[in-house]
């Protein structure tokens, strides 16, 4: 019969973690809450946990294996040679409740370092499922486990495990210990969106929804500077306007057309408007800032972005110092390595003259985007 422990009565939550842990490393099955509902674990190098989640797959149709990650960088050292696509999606939509499906006809990586036992549960159709789930609880007990694990959830059922006592009743004897934190936040079965190359679709739609995944999957372009209301914002403007032409569409059908332009800036504050003198230098050229709200660069938006350009090569520094992983898709926008100096407190001349030197860099960002 399987336990079930109140993390929240527990004397020490954390010992109920490491009873996971050490659960999982004896080959035994545990279930753990996530935020789609309560999905079992098992240690993805043991024999024994392998065999056991294998079996309770085949009681459960419409139940589906996958590997559970620590964080998205994880997901490419299973898949060195994922696409810019498959890294985007990992960014943006982990962790959170969306298993993510990559072709892996040519397996490499740790891929071909799980057993075949695994391989055979986490690999359908020659794609290899990868999730992070947002649940901490469940992270902290994938941050303690030595291996990898290997997750049963459900799809396609009829009822499913949102609190520890459905857990119980569904997976029954085969699940050593479960531990209870509560009712899921979503009580539905995670999205599952196949990735192949450049290419995606939604094999299971459910929490998140298709027009969600397709935001997800726009390039995003981020200019920043300092305050986020003069360089930034003009830059922002003036890229959108020549993106549009290039693609022959309006600007706000960008987003349709698979781009997100966006600025924010170092030190900015929530809701600043655009300098007086940026407005009218972009009113000449046909773009208007009279909405812009200054935004700070936060870890979520560079999480987000493929390509961070910096008005300076200090910003870029500052940026890397903070989130040093972000390195292969932050560069200073001047192609010259050159600063866009700050043109606040100066004249009308002063912005003219930035605008001129950032609209030079941005053509030969343009320049660089393939053909439609």
């Amino acid at each position: 019969m399987s336990r079930v422990v109140e993390l929240k009565s527990a004397d020490d939550p954390r010992d109920v973690i490491h009873q996971a842990v050490q659960q999982l490393s004896e080959g035994r099955l545990v279930c753990l809450p996530t935020e789609t509902m309560y999905t079992v674990a098992c240690d993805a190098l043991n024999p024994d946990g392998l065999a056991e989640i294998g079996r309770l797959q085949q009681q459960l149709p419409g139940s589906v294996c996958c590997i559970a990650l620590q964080d998205a960088q994880a997901a490419w050292d299973y898949l060195p040679q994922m696409s810019e696509l498959g890294k985007r999606f990992c960014r943006r939509c982990w962790p959170g409740p969306l298993i993510l499906s990559f072709a892996s006809e040519n397996r490499e990586g740790l891929t071909v370092s799980l057993p075949d036992a695994a391989q055979q549960l986490v690999i359908d159709e020659g794609y290899l499922r990868l999730w992070i789930p947002a649940d901490m609880t469940f992270q902290s007990v994938c941050t303690l486990t030595a291996n990898p694990l290997v997750l049963l959830s459900l799809t396609n059922v009829d009822e499913i495990p949102c609190i520890a006592q459905d857990a119980e009743r569904i997976y029954g004897e085969k699940v050593a210990l479960i531990i209870d934190a509560g009712s899921s936040r979503y009580c539905a079965p995670a999205t599952e969106v196949r990735v192949d190359q450049d290419r995606w679709d939604v094999s299971t739609e459910s929490i998140v929804k298709h027009h969600t995944i397709q935001n997800m999957a726009s390039q995003v372009y981020l200019f920043v500077c300092t305050g986020n209301t003069c360089r930034s914002p003009m830059a922002e403007g003036m890229f959108r306007k020549m993106l549009a032409e290039r693609l022959k569409c309006a600007p706000e059908e960008l987003e349709d057309r698979g781009y997100i332009v966006l600025s924010a800036g170092i030190a900015a504050g929530m809701g600043g408007r655009a300098s007086p003198e940026s407005v009218e230098v972009m009113q000449a050229r046909g773009i208007d800032l009279n909405q812009h709200a200054s935004h700070p660069l936060t870890g979520q938006l560079l999480q987000a972005a493929d390509h961070i350009y910096t008005m300076t090569n200090g910003h870029r520094d500052s940026i890397l110092y903070e989130a040093p992983t972000a390195e292969d898709r932050v560069s200073v926008l001047s192609r010259e390595g050159l600063d866009i100096s700050d043109p606040i407190g100066y004249g009308i001349d002063k912005y003219q003259q930035c605008a001129d030197e950032i609209e030079r860099a941005l053509q030969s960002i343009l320049a660089d985007l393939p053909q439609d």
